[in-house]
């Protein structure tokens, strides 16, 4: 669930890509390491 929207009910491939951007930002403003957050 990112924003109030789950990610599986987001057809436009475009807006899902937003979405886990907007989810990469907010972990990032939270401090939390870039190899945490994609779990590499």
């Amino acid at each position: 669930m990112i924003c109030g929207y789950r990610i599986e009910e987001i057809e436009d491939p475009i807006m899902r890509q937003v979405r886990y951007l907007d989810k990469l930002v907010d972990e990032l403003a939270k401090g939390r390491a870039m190899e945490k957050i994609l779990r590499n």
